[in-house]
């Protein structure tokens, strides 16, 4: 639906975000956070002190918003129209650091795991072999000799 086929009450039903989508859908440019405002604005009829007291919590819509990009001269477009190869990230050198950290960490727990395993199953058998020597003496006596004997 056009913009310009929707009346004032129409537009009212929507939230701020919905008409910025409308107006960058039929824009064939990229336009700044006042100016996609002041439209919005000019659309719903409200007063010029509007855009001073709501600018920020409008920005702040836009930002949080997944349908919208802005890009790196201030403009805003919807994300649809642009690639993902076009956005970079960039990774602070610190976090790296302390990625790469965690992963040695990690890295050392699993060894230290490793070792308390082997050292545990070895000292399970070291167990065994010691009561294996405390049983050697031991003398098994039949019930027989044992009812005889009290």
């Amino acid at each position: 639906m056009s913009l310009k086929n929707m009346k004032k009450d129409e537009l009212e039903l929507l939230s701020n975000k919905d008409i910025t989508y409308l107006i960058l859908e039929e824009s064939s440019k990229t336009l700044n956070t006042a100016s996609l405002f002041q439209k919005i604005i000019k659309l719903l009829e409200l007063p010029e002190s509007y855009f001073e007291t709501k600018i920020a919590d409008y920005y702040t819509a836009l930002t949080t918003d997944k349908r919208f990009i802005l890009l790196e001269d201030g403009t805003w477009d919807l994300r649809t129209r642009h690639t993902s190869d076009k956005v970079i990230k960039v990774e602070d050198d610190d976090e790296e650091e302390e990625e790469d950290e965690e992963e040695n960490a990690d890295k050392d727990d699993q060894a230290d795991a490793l070792e308390e395993d082997n050292y545990d199953d070895n000292s399970e058998d070291d167990d065994y072999d010691d009561t294996n020597e405390d049983l050697k003496d031991l003398v098994v006596i039949d019930e027989d000799e044992l009812e005889l004997e009290e």
